[in-house]
């Protein structure tokens, strides 16, 4: 099993790559692969084809994956790319901006 360190809904910025310095809402997480998808990020053109009587083909532009470790979290206090630490209070396990010290939900 692998483990990433964000999760659907997150701000991130892409930190390296075409889209370097981009920030996007991750619109999905896939574990297995180690891959997100971010919200217009890392968009392609598919070739679709017509399934049904009146509906219409063409090319169709949608996000595509890309490995988490390109990714950063933006820390909702400080506004800053930053890596993610945890800590346990009462019981409960949050995740930690490394550079202000603030929980994130």
């Amino acid at each position: 099993m692998n483990k990433v360190h964000v999760k659907t809904g997150d701000e991130v910025v892409v930190i390296n790559g075409k889209y370097h310095g981009q920030k996007g809402k991750v619109l999905a997480v896939s574990p297995a692969e180690g891959k997100v998808i971010v919200e217009g990020i890392n968009i392609i053109t598919k070739h679709v084809k017509p399934r049904r009587m009146g509906e219409t083909g063409g090319l169709v532009k949608a996000e595509s994956a890309l490995y988490a470790d390109k990714v950063q979290l933006v820390c909702p206090e400080c506004g800053k790319a930053t890596r993610v630490g945890h800590v346990v209070e009462d019981g409960k396990k949050f995740r930690v901006c490394k550079k202000c010290g603030a929980k994130f939900e």
